[in-house]
């Protein structure tokens, strides 16, 4: 493959796999998947990385944002929408690290980890199941 002219997949593109991650789930869950809203950044932002206890902005793939469906009630008036954030520049940097594994295959771990913390799942509970992030 000639490289020459190749680019690194920019934030649309990040989405786009994103996107086809959440389509690929069951029925079941993919309605209320498509309603997190979506942002692929290149990096958290520092408020992010403080809340967080980072000092690193590669340390972080992904967050969720939002109160999870095992907590909401009907009664809470949300004051944001649950979003879902990939970081594009943290994510290329674990692919080309691992050098093991598809880009959109990464992507799709790390989508598919935020819409488990929308559904209530704590990181325990995925590592629990997913080796891949333990």
């Amino acid at each position: 493959m000639d490289w020459t002219d190749a680019t690194a997949p920019d934030a649309a593109e990040i989405e786009a796999m994103a996107r086809d991650a959440v389509e690929s789930l069951p029925e079941m869950f993919r309605d209320s998947a498509k309603a997190v809203v979506l942002h692929v950044k290149d990096f958290a932002t520092d408020d992010i990385l403080e809340s967080l206890g980072l000092d690193d902005p590669f340390e972080v793939t992904g967050l969720y944002d939002g109160i999870p469906l095992t907590e909401k009630s009907v009664s809470d008036q949300p004051e944001q929408p649950d979003t879902i954030w990939l970081f594009r520049r943290p994510i290329l940097e674990e692919w080309v690290e691992r050098g093991d594994v598809a880009l959109a295959k990464l992507v799709a771990h790390v989508m598919i980890h935020e819409i488990a913390h929308h559904f209530g799942w704590t990181d325990d509970d995925i590592a629990a199941i997913d080796a891949w992030w333990t």
